[in-house]
């Protein structure tokens, strides 16, 4: 099990660029990121955590781009992995995207992992033509025409949400058939089955910290859909408590994920001292 950070990007926090390498040189495995767009000023989908439209930090409308971010920070790192927390694919063009991802693959050395959620915000959504209701059919198809793009030496799709003939496109993806696929959501049975069929794992919610029950789950779900292996479980986490942390280790999972400040890099690299002390990474 590894540890990492996830940062909530916006114009106002520390750059990726300045960020990512005091994450690495504190120790830590990964860096994640976020993606919103935009966000309608007026909105009826609650936010899961508010319970309501209110947004709970007006950094999602702050948001960098992702892939931007993981370019900057890929450019000034060398071991850590390149994630989001998460990625919104359905908001994009599929072949532009998958370009996009494929390049950052292969210029940081097969470093990426794309965490991908459905969309809690219908209302940004809706302003990219993604209708509430196939958005889970959308991103399955976007997720395979990328593999495709990412793995075949001529690829093609035909589906409802994307369509394209035999095509040419490189890079290919360092990984291969493309980087592992996450996905955020609540862990039930609904959205397990889902990543059985087209994800290679899972990422907790912000309000998830009792884990075990889900974890099983997902286990069973993954073996019933005859999948191989196991299934990678990222974690988001606010405090470090040891006990807890082993529990998770034996439960396997993959990495647990936390929030930095971002204020300042003073302020960031003390933070990241003390809490690698606190998890014991050297």
């Amino acid at each position: 099990m590894e540890f990492g950070i996830v940062q909530f990007t916006s114009d106002r926090g520390l750059a990726p660029s300045i960020l990512a390498p005091l994450i690495e040189n504190a120790g830590f495995g990964a860096y994640y990121v976020p993606e919103h767009g935009h966000i309608p000023t007026r909105r009826d989908a609650a936010h899961p955590q508010t319970g309501d439209s209110s947004l709970p930090d007006d950094r999602y409308m702050r948001t960098l781009d992702p892939w931007v971010s993981l370019s900057a920070a890929a450019a000034v790192t060398s071991t850590i992995r390149l994630g989001t927390a998460v990625a919104l694919p359905v908001q994009s063009d599929p072949i532009t995207l998958a370009k996009s991802i494929a390049t950052l693959d292969h210029l940081s050395g097969g470093r990426v992992t794309l965490g991908v959620g459905f969309g809690w915000n219908l209302d940004e959504l809706a302003d990219h033509g993604v209708p509430p209701k196939r958005r889970r059919t959308m991103l399955r198809e976007y997720l395979e025409a990328m593999r495709s793009l990412w793995s075949d030496e001529e690829a093609q799709y035909s589906g409802e949400f994307v369509n394209f003939g035999p095509s040419w496109a490189w890079p290919k993806t360092v990984q291969q058939p493309g980087p592992p696929t996450l996905v955020g959501a609540a862990g039930n049975e609904k959205n397990f089955k889902w990543i059985a069929r087209s994800a290679d794992g899972w990422i907790t919610t912000p309000n998830e910290q009792d884990i075990e029950e889900s974890v099983l789950l997902l286990h069973r779900t993954w073996a019933d859909a005859g999948r191989e292996g196991d299934p990678q479980i990222v974690v988001l986490d606010f405090k470090p408590v040891a006990e807890k942390l082993d529990k998770w280790r034996e439960l396997g999972v993959t990495t647990v994920l936390y929030g930095v400040p971002d204020d300042s890099e003073e302020r960031a690299s003390g933070y990241l001292t003390r809490l690698a002390g606190k998890l014991g990474i050297e």
